[in-house]
């Protein structure tokens, strides 16, 4: 990483910014261009390993890429604020990025209600109630995070005294 004062190593400082994340856009390998996706997505770590996990319907690209190639890349970012430098008429972005590499595996259908709720856990509560129903109609995958590193921009340049902040929602 070129800007090593941006960069994040710790591991729960990461989980953090995932946690306020709510899309993790999921890189696959493709014929002549990666092929990218923005997902809903939930986090489990089981001893120290962590799982990003993804649903979908039953057929589609990303599952017939996976199916070649379970590498994949991802990233999420949030924190965005525009800060703008009136006196030097300027201005540059605020985020906090979590950026990295896994495999995908598929969630057998014996654990796929227990996925499921992995991901509802990350935009609602762990007991949220959901129609069983569709699980047949759905896959289950998860992304086993091989390593990861994040970068955040702070909101507030140092060298400068006046600031005008617009915070982007």
């Amino acid at each position: 990483m070129r800007r090593k004062d941006r960069e994040i190593t710790d591991f729960n400082e990461m989980m953090c910014i995932i946690d306020k994340c709510d899309t993790c856009r999921l890189a696959l390998f493709d014929k002549e261009y990666p092929y990218i996706v923005p997902l809903n997505f939930g986090t489990d770590v089981q001893d120290g390993q962590l799982y990003l996990y993804f649903h979908s319907a039953n057929e589609g690209t990303k599952l017939d890429l996976i199916a070649k190639n379970s590498k994949a890349t991802f990233e999420m970012d949030c924190e965005h604020n525009i800060i703008l430098y009136k006196e030097r008429m300027s201005c540059t972005m605020g985020y906090a990025s979590v950026i990295g590499h896994g495999t995908i595996e598929f969630v057998p259908d014996a654990q796929k209600f227990d996925a499921l709720k992995i991901l509802m856990r990350h935009y609602h509560s762990e007991d949220f109630p959901f129609n069983t129903d569709i699980m047949k109609a759905t896959t289950v995958f998860r992304l086993k995070v091989l390593d990861m590193t994040g970068k955040r921009r702070n909101n507030i340049h140092p060298d400068e005294k006046t600031k005008t902040h617009i915070r982007l929602e």
